[in-house]
């Protein structure tokens, strides 16, 4: 049989079970350089004619092939290779694994460190701490609007204590880069001591106190902090409600309206008492650190004990700031120290565990208290010294009387409230000093707060926790006015140290605005909770974005109760005489309010000034204000000589009125002073 002829007798077996034409016709099919070549030299020993050559070659290619090479393709491929007929096909690599690389994908390339470091930018411009932040700081903007419009030239609410303010936040700024030693002697209230601790101190914003100089440097540094002491306060509720299980949202509505309250209106002027961020963002750094969480309670895996330290420096930070705020602070650490050391011991006699969270959120603990401890101290002693050196500063229950303010005060607003200022007008007149008693949180937080009571992601028990915290405070928020104090307010005056200085009751309100906002935060998680379900069980999922945007209603209603009609007056322009005066000196007219004006103007070199004005007047500068009346005379002239004034600057815009206005041009040549006119001042040296 030729091999053009079909048949099945020269069929010999395959060992896998194909005969060697099917086995020919597979590899044919598969299209080989060596199989191709194999059939070539075949079709010309067979001599086969040139006209069926191509027909030939097709069906040789099939059945005319060596049955040993067809049985065995790997000996074929050897005597090819060694024929020497085609060098091209002698070349060919035999084939293998690799003829699949071509269908794989690419590697991917390795990327550079601009790529890297792209990335890791965006990450961390899209988390949600980070658009937290920015999101705080531009609300912080819009709501304090207009303090930076004009920031070098007005103030906030009035001009008399941000004044005193930016002095503060100057001065230590100041001393503590040329004098550090001297920082609780300052430049004010000459010749008295330690008269840096007269009124808190601001103390923890002396950093900033150390950029620029001069009353227009002060003022800029004052609105600065202003409006990131609101961004802070707003950062720091919102991080205390995540850290306790609020949602986003919730978390949101308790930030802002613990920043944003209508009564904290009433204390624009008071940046001591709008610093309480620190409060809250402690609170969720240490709860962060020891794994605990309203919501889900004790988790070990989460416990970190950086985040335990961080807390601690905040908490000592805030303190720093001032004992308005930061005493309350103060007790609320000792009092959660005091029982988680009564769980310990219980959990210790229970189970013998050694220590509850670890020896290194122990160790933390320890060192982060000692640290609090250490601040707090170091700040209580100017204050006792001042106690001791005049012991009619400190307060009375009178005083304390005086400040209280009526259950009627937790429903009415301040007059800088744009939503209810106006229509609360009556009844602010009935409160007998009403920027210290008008402490409504917010009729929407109110109603958030009461939702949160029976609908909540909260548990019972903590929901009924946080009721319990609410009306305690308000009972010590009224100070006296609650059964006379006897039981809230008074005990607290009389025992625990330092309490006897906090003569306004009303700003613990901060503390009932922070337990109302976590009740909200509940109630508004709970719903955005409940929308997600609902969004999710649709079909179609259409009515989703409408009802996920109604989530919103709460935090808009929270942030517009929170309008302010905040005046911003300009500041009194530093007199020329105050740029070149050498100290001590004396500016006339003096009084209480004046007095905060001249702090300020001294930021010009810091001289040292008789004037000064703080919680209280010491009775020496009482004295000078009384004995000066009649300056320039001979009794005033000794009287200040032997203070050691050098200077005296009668300012002729504001003796209208004084007895200066008529002795302002007398003659001193028999005094032995000298006298000039410098701007709009007259300048005497003694």
């Amino acid at each position: 049989m030729t091999s053009g002829q079909p048949g099945t007798g020269n069929a010999r077996p395959n060992p896998t079970g194909a005969t060697a034409e099917s086995q020919a016709a597979t590899t044919a099919a598969a299209g080989t350089p060596t199989q191709q070549n194999a059939a070539n030299k075949q079709d010309a020993a067979e001599g086969a004619t040139a006209a069926s050559d191509s027909t030939a070659k097709g069906t040789d290619a099939v059945k005319g092939s060596d049955p040993a090479k067809d049985s065995d393709p790997a000996k074929g491929a050897k005597a090819d290779e060694t024929d020497g007929t085609d060098k091209a096909d002698s070349e060919v690599k035999p084939v293998g694994p690799e003829r699949w690389e071509a269908f794989a994908s690419a590697p991917e390339p390795k990327p550079s460190i601009f790529s890297r470091v792209g990335r890791a930018v965006g990450r961390f411009l899209i988390h949600e701490w980070t658009l937290a932040a920015l999101g705080s700081l531009a609300l912080a903007v819009l709501m304090t609007w207009p303090t930076l419009r004009y920031p070098r030239y007005t103030l906030p609410q009035d001009y008399w204590d941000p004044s005193l303010q930016a002095w503060q936040m100057a001065w230590s700024g100041h001393i503590l880069l040329a004098e550090p030693a001297r920082l609780w002697q300052s430049n004010t209230f000459f010749p008295e001591l330690w008269s840096f601790a007269f009124s808190d101190t601001l103390l923890g914003y002396a950093p900033a106190g150390m950029l620029g100089s001069g009353p227009e440097d002060a003022v800029l540094r004052y609105n600065i902090m202003f409006v990131l002491a609101h961004a802070l306060a707003t950062l720091g509720a919102y991080a205390l409600a995540r850290q306790l299980g609020a949602g986003r949202i919730g978390a949101a509505v308790a930030g802002v309206s613990y920043t944003y309250a209508p009564w904290l209106l009433a204390q624009a002027g008071h940046l001591h008492v709008l610093s309480n961020g620190g409060i809250p963002l402690a609170l969720a750094m240490l709860a962060r650190g020891h794994g605990w969480s309203l919501r889900h309670g004790y988790r070990p895996e989460r416990r970190h004990d950086g985040w335990v330290y961080a807390g601690w420096l905040v908490a000592a930070w805030q303190l720093s700031l001032g004992f308005g705020i930061g005493l309350p602070f103060a007790y609320f650490l000792a009092g959660a120290v005091l029982v988680a050391a009564v769980l310990f011991i219980a959990r210790r006699l229970r189970t013998g565990q050694a220590v509850p969270f670890g020896r290194r959120l122990f160790v933390a603990d320890v060192l982060g208290g000692v640290l609090f401890a250490g601040v707090g101290l170091l700040m209580a002693f100017p204050f006792f010294k001042v106690t001791e050196l005049h012991p009619y500063a400190e307060r009375t229950v009178g005083d304390i009387s005086l400040f209280s303010p009526p259950a009627s005060g937790f429903v009415t607003a301040p007059g800088e409230s744009r939503i209810w200022g106006g229509l609360h007008e009556g009844a602010r007149a009935a409160l007998p000093w009403h920027p210290e008693m008008t402490l409504l949180p917010g009729f929407v937080l109110y109603a958030l707060a009461a939702g949160g009571l029976l609908f909540s992601v909260w548990r019972l028990r903590h929901r009924l926790l946080l009721l319990a915290g609410v009306l305690v405070t308000m009972a010590f928020a009224m100070g006296t006015r609650f059964f006379d104090g006897t039981f809230t307010y008074v005990p607290l005056f009389e025992h625990l140290p330092g309490w006897s200085g906090l003569r306004t009751p009303g700003r613990l309100m901060l503390w009932t605005t922070l337990l109302l906002g976590l009740l909200a935060a509940g109630a508004v998680t709970a719903l955005t909770d409940r929308v997600r379900e609902l969004t999710a069980q649709r079909i179609p999922s259409w009515p989703g974005p409408w009802l996920r945007m109604a989530t919103l209603l709460p935090l808009l209603l929270v942030t517009v109760e929170g309008l302010n009609t905040t005046p911003h007056p300009v500041v009194p322009t530093q007199p020329a005489a105050m740029r070149s005066a050498e100290g001590p000196l004396l500016v006339l007219p003096s009084n209480q309010s004046l007095d905060q004006h001249v702090m300020l103007w001294s930021t010009s070199g810091f001289p040292d000034v008789v004037n000064g004005g703080s919680g209280f007047t010491p009775r020496q500068l009482d004295d000078v204000r009384r004995v000066s009346q009649s300056f320039p005379d001979q009794t005033s002239v000794d009287y200040l000589r032997t203070l050691g004034v050098r200077t005296v600057v009668l300012l002729r815009g504001q003796v209208a009125g004084t007895p200066w206005e008529i002795n302002i041009d007398a003659p001193v040549e028999s005094l032995g002073i000298s006298r000039q006119e410098v701007g709009d001042a007259v300048v005497y040296r003694l």
